[in-house]
């Protein structure tokens, strides 16, 4: 009886601790989707060159910092740009 106890209880944790962890992932990749959709808009309407500043452009770092930062790192890109800083 104390083995089936046992049993269940590990696999209630398995299952919330798999829970948790899916969650917490698929708010990094929807963030993620989001950072390079904002990039990919901003790029496509030419945005930066209203304010009289270069793309940012789809450079490797570029895209790196958009996919692992997603709006924060995509608005710290548009921030650098605009202070003449650019990656």
């Amino acid at each position: 009886m104390a083995d089936l106890l046992i049993a269940v209880i590990l696999i209630v944790a398995i299952i919330a601790i798999a829970y948790y962890l899916v969650k917490k992932t698929m708010i990094l990749i929807v963030n993620a989707i989001l950072g390079l959709a904002c990039l990919f808009v901003l790029n496509f309407l030419g945005v930066m060159q209203w304010v009289g500043k270069p793309d940012l452009g789809y450079g490797l770092a570029t895209i790196i910092i958009c996919a692992v930062g997603g709006l924060p790192g995509f608005l710290i890109l548009v921030l650098l740009n605009l202070l003449g800083i650019t990656i």
